[in-house]
């Protein structure tokens, strides 16, 4: 049976209020982190070592090209510590998810409002990195307006993955396997060089995960370049979004439920 057909719009965007609102508490100590990092990012990577590149890299300048690795990077890291750190402490030490699951709303709708609040959190952080962006010059194109939709996309795939792991580990300690493992992800994924630079088998491995996919479309974006890839990145994307999210759901039932 499809755990997706279970889930409540409603009841998902309650739980989605409820981390909203614990937020609007808090946002001047959450805020610090996507405000600043960014920053010293693009300075670190786009200036200085941009200056060490002389002409440009996939015919874009290199803060362009690194900016939207960036960028990605940036909103990425925020859903997977909201559905990984976060979510563990609501389930876990705080009790939250089973002060929820006593009121009407079901497992599944509890998933997925806590894979759209990671993705929120995505979107914000991927909005102020934007911004950072746009003030350095690194977006080349009105097009750039769009790349928050595929950020969101990204974010709900590495959301839904995290709350699978989440809901599957009985040990905080255990999301260091999951951290490296991301991690190497991210440092072949096409973020701070060309994927054309590594071994064809390595290229193949980092287009098996959707995170090369939103790397390479925020990138094309900023640039104001359509390509034929993109045709098959962003549905990629979406139907492996969609398969995650059915795994998280079912694996949250069974960790709290069953």
């Amino acid at each position: 049976m499809i755990a997706l057909s279970h889930a409540n719009i409603g009841d998902a965007a309650r739980v989605w209020r409820r981390n909203f609102d614990v937020y609007i508490r808090l946002w001047r100590t959450e805020i610090i982190a996507p405000l600043f990092d960014p920053i010293f990012s693009v300075i670190g990577f786009g200036i200085g070592i941009g200056s060490l590149i002389a002409g440009e890299v996939m015919g874009v300048p290199y803060l362009t090209f690194v900016g939207a690795g960036v960028l990605a990077f940036a909103a990425l890291l925020r859903a997977l510590l909201e559905c990984t750190y976060a979510a563990y402490f609501r389930m876990v030490y705080q009790s939250t998810f089973d002060a929820i699951l006593c009121t009407p709303v079901e497992a599944e709708s509890l998933a997925l409002g806590e894979i759209a609040w990671g993705t929120t959190k995505a979107l914000f952080d991927g909005l102020i990195v934007l911004g950072v962006l746009w003030a350095f010059g690194a977006v080349l194109s009105p097009w750039g307006l769009l790349v928050p939709l595929v950020l969101v996309l990204g974010a709900f795939w590495l959301s839904a993955l995290s709350l699978l792991v989440t809901a599957r580990i009985h040990d905080i300690n255990h999301y260091n396997f999951f951290f490296a493992v991301v991690f190497s992800y991210f440092w072949i994924s096409g973020t701070f060089f060309p994927l054309a630079s590594l071994p064809e088998y390595v290229q193949w491995l980092a287009w098996v995960v959707p995170v090369t996919a939103v790397v390479d479309v925020a990138r094309e974006l900023m640039a104001g370049r359509f390509t034929v890839r993109m045709l098959l990145e962003i549905p990629y994307v979406i139907l492996s979004s969609l398969l995650m999210t059915e795994l998280a759901m079912r694996a949250l039932r069974r960790r709290l439920v069953a």
